[in-house]
């Protein structure tokens, strides 16, 4: 992993290589360029939604689908049975997901026949983005629904017995119960998440290419095309570290929050 790495750190810095036989060292000039770059800045924000709002909607459902499935108010054989069906997106690769769902948002797809409508879902530059988040939530809410249900499961019964015997709603006891002692878990599974979502490439490349006009551009799917559509491997190494740093920044949150816990 050091070697590539380093070398991409080094191209950062270069006059476009591989292109060139000789480069030259240029300094800050590519960072300069790439942050000045209006797509660029599209794609930064486009990350931001995508991921934040993902994140925030896996760990909702998620929550929401462990709760259902460790509760008793439905028997053993329905919980088992909603328990297949829930973890299902999980099992398919980006590439099934993205084909499966560009067939059914097609404007002659299952969803437009169900709505009686002919939307472009992922042609329009005012749907292509919210239409590929939820492509995103509805593929990664069983990481968090699985991880969830094991810590329900986890917490012993002797405090929810302690919080009814004092009075406390269903509601107080899920705020003073259960949120406090899935803290730790949630925590690890969002910071997980972000550092996942925000590198998510194969989705919105299989789905929409980043477009249109820019719409959908992530910062994966634009350092792809700065190096092997446009060919500008410094700026492409640039980009790539940009996110690197950005990475790590969450990673080391992430590492620090797991300290903490052990």
């Amino acid at each position: 992993m050091v070697v590539p790495i380093v070398l991409v750190v080094g191209y950062s810095f270069m006059d476009n290589v591989i292109m060139k036989r000789n480069p030259e060292f240029v300094g800050l000039d590519n960072f300069v360029e790439i942050l000045t770059d209006g797509v660029f800045l599209t794609a930064i924000g486009n990350t931001l939604f995508f991921t934040i709002v993902s994140v925030v909607a896996h760990l909702v459902i998620g929550l929401a689908f462990a709760m259902l499935l460790n509760s008793t108010v439905i028997s053993r054989a329905t919980r088992g049975i909603f328990r297949v069906i829930y973890i299902l997106p999980w099992l398919f690769t980006a590439a099934v997901i993205a084909v499966l769902w560009r067939m059914l948002l097609n404007p002659n797809g299952v969803v437009n026949y169900l709505l009686q409508s002919d939307v472009e879902w992922l042609s329009s530059p005012d749907l292509a983005l919210g239409a590929v988040t939820f492509i995103n939530i509805w593929a990664g809410y069983p990481f968090f629904m699985i991880s969830l249900l094991a810590g329900l499961q986890g917490i012993p019964g002797d405090l929810y017995e302690a919080a009814t015997v004092d009075g406390a709603s269903p509601w107080q006891r899920f705020v003073s119960v259960t949120l406090p002692q899935l803290k730790p878990i949630i925590i690890s599974m969002s910071l997980l998440d972000l550092i996942w979502t925000s590198q998510q490439f194969a989705l919105i490349w299989m789905t929409t290419g980043g477009g249109p006009i820019n719409v959908t551009e992530m910062l994966s799917t634009y350092t792809y095309k700065l190096a092997f559509s446009r060919y500008e491997f410094s700026l492409a190494s640039t980009s790539a570290v940009l996110i690197l740093l950005l990475s790590m920044v969450l990673a080391f949150f992430y590492v620090r929050h797991q300290r903490a816990r052990d």
